[in-house]
């Protein structure tokens, strides 16, 4: 397979991990967390804390198609 120029394959990646932010109280953290919710919104990633996702899990699941729930 063939790799565009510029592209490493090689497993060497000294870019550190960017910290999660929550997307409503600006809460931080190190790695990925179990408690914490994923979001794609009009193309826009974002990520919610646990606390945030508790809060507002009403709102989270009445923008779902009934088929998730």
């Amino acid at each position: 397979m063939t790799s565009l120029p510029g592209d490493d394959d090689s497993g060497d990646s000294t870019t550190e991990p960017q910290p999660l932010v929550c997307a409503r109280c600006g809460a931080r953290s190190e790695g990925p967390q179990l408690t914490w919710t994923y979001s794609v919104e009009s193309g826009v990633h974002q990520y919610f804390c646990g606390t945030c996702s508790r809060e507002n899990l009403r709102a989270i699941e009445g923008r779902l198609d009934s088929a998730w729930w």
